[in-house]
């Protein structure tokens, strides 16, 4: 069984004022202007520049009072107001900000491949590179090359990426001192899982009675992690005989329905779980009504202080790379972007945006908004960044919030102090990360994949769709004798013409 951590208690200690000198150490022989010089009118004053207006993805405190944007202001001579796109259905509101034209200066969201296509050619957004050329030498010296190929539509740039630092992000996290109460070990298997499950129900380890939850999932988490890839199913689209195959069509889709559909028929899975938000969920685990949940490691800080005030004792484990019946095993790794950063066509300060965007990315400043100043914020040990706390996480903690891009030769070894800012979290990230086996990780092949025209057009509808059946079939509002009716559907669609479309391409790099 691996190894259960202890629940680490997060002592909240008042936010120290950020201080906005640049960091301590050079440019690490990078060169590039700060961009934060302001410009002179006709008589030789400065002019002022214009506050300009963020919209950014969920965070859990307010961007506008957090100390980096205050370091931020001072470094680029912006003034940013920030808001942010709702926790769950982001993509959905992002969608209704889009086309209604509020003037945003700029957007961050997850990297969303096939949202980001869309809006560009449905000409929502400005095209990057003539800025770039001008205003950002910076943002040219950060972001790689290969970076910006994947990101062109016919040609053009429309967005400044954030790539992903690592590969997994979620499992099931278990209570590992409930395993313990009930005899028995981390399960390995789907058929542990359903044992494990059952006796969670059965013997009711947490004492909940009718509240108790063996496993709480979202209502709109369908595919729960590391389940769909015991079916072998973990990403969203997988390889299946040399061509790449979306989940509702592929061969192992009823299985993993008919698993997961029973889990929920014998009460293994939340009852509740279509109604539930992402908070919803987080707060049945935390309260200890729940036995496990399927989150993101860096979920886990939070998660364990609200559980350690309730239930002291309380430990939890991520469950490793469960088998299915047919031996498959793996997470979906993430390959490409994490976030993209662009600016609508709405925006009443593109050329400003660009700026902003360059002076955030000169050298120290970014080290200074990624990490901190040596011997305040981080410290380094055996030639790695290591967070100095409480201060590192009442300062830089969201931090990568507010980047838009980055050095992306530096900031994966900035990103170490990230990591390590909560111990409880390190261990997390590590066991998915660095403990599993290579094998396990299963590449997200369209990660990095160029520009499809149909699969752009199409994928989120597609994906919507899937995601509403599967969660009906679990529950059991669909009878799966549907299945292919449904299929029929999906592929008139559009599924039909973006998986012609991204196999053609996928052929292309198979040979």
């Amino acid at each position: 069984m691996n190894k259960p951590f202890k629940l680490i208690s997060v002592f909240a200690i008042a936010a120290l004022m950020a201080t906005t000198a640049a960091a301590c150490s050079g440019n690490d022989g990078k060169g590039g202007n700060t961009g934060s010089a302001g410009e002179t009118n006709a008589g030789g004053e400065e002019a002022a520049k214009p506050e300009l207006k963020r919209l950014n993805v969920w965070a859990s405190e307010d961007y506008n009072t957090y100390p980096v944007a205050g370091l931020l202001e001072e470094a680029t001579g912006y003034k940013v107001k920030y808001d942010m796109l709702p926790q769950d259905k982001w993509a959905e509101k992002l969608n209704l900000i889009m086309s209604s034209g509020e003037p945003y200066d700029m957007v961050t969201s997850y990297s969303d491949m096939a949202l980001y296509s869309d809006y560009a050619q449905k000409g929502a957004l400005v095209d990057l590179t003539p800025l770039i050329d001008e205003f950002g030498p910076n943002i040219k010296a950060a972001i790689k090359q290969e970076s910006i190929d994947a990101l062109k539509v016919n040609g053009k740039l429309y967005a400044i990426p954030t790539t992903v630092t690592y590969e997994i992000n979620s499992s099931i996290l278990i209570r590992t001192d409930w395993l313990d109460k009930v005899g028995l070990p981390m399960p390995t298997t789907t058929d542990e899982l359903t044992a494990v499950l059952k006796a969670f129900k059965e013997k009711d380890p947490g004492g909940n009675g009718e509240r108790n939850v063996p496993l709480t999932i979202k209502g709109d988490q369908s595919m729960i992690d590391n389940l769909v890839g015991a079916f072998g199913m973990p990403n969203n689209w997988n390889d299946v005989d040399g061509k790449l195959v979306p989940r509702v069509m592929d061969p192992s889709y009823k299985d993993y329905v008919a698993y997961a559909a029973d889990l929920y028929k014998q009460g293994l899975i939340d009852r509740e779980f279509v109604a539930n938000k992402d908070a919803t969920a987080k707060e049945k685990f935390a309260s200890g009504a729940a036995g496990a949940i399927v989150v993101h490691w860096a979920d886990i800080p939070g998660i364990s202080e609200a559980l350690t005030k309730n239930l002291p004792d309380a430990t939890f484990a991520y469950v490793p790379a469960l088998k299915g019946p047919g031996g498959e095993f793996g997470f979906a790794a993430n390959a490409g972007f994490d976030r993209l950063t662009y600016i609508p066509k709405s925006a009443e300060h593109p050329e400003d945006a660009i700026k902003w965007i360059n002076a955030s990315l000169e050298p120290d400043t970014f080290r200074n908004m990624a990490i901190g100043t040596e011997g305040t914020h981080f410290k380094m040990e055996n030639g790695g960044y290591v967070p100095i706390l409480p201060i590192f996480n009442d300062e830089r903690n969201l931090a990568n919030n507010f980047m838009a891009g980055t050095d992306e030769e530096l900031y994966p070894q900035y990103w170490q102090a990230r990591v390590r800012k909560s111990p409880v979290m390190f261990e997390a990230f590590d066991f998915l990360n660095n403990e599993q086996p290579d094998e396990a990780k299963k590449a997200n092949a369209l990660g990095l994949a160029p520009y499809m025209q149909q699969y752009a057009k199409n994928n989120q509808q597609l994906e919507t769709m899937v995601g509403d059946y599967t969660v009906k079939l679990i529950a059991g509002a669909e009878s799966i004798d549907g299945l292919a009716d449904f299929q029929a559907k999906y592929m008139a669609a559009g599924a039909e013409a973006s998986s012609g479309e991204i196999n053609d391409w996928y052929a292309t790099i198979q040979k």
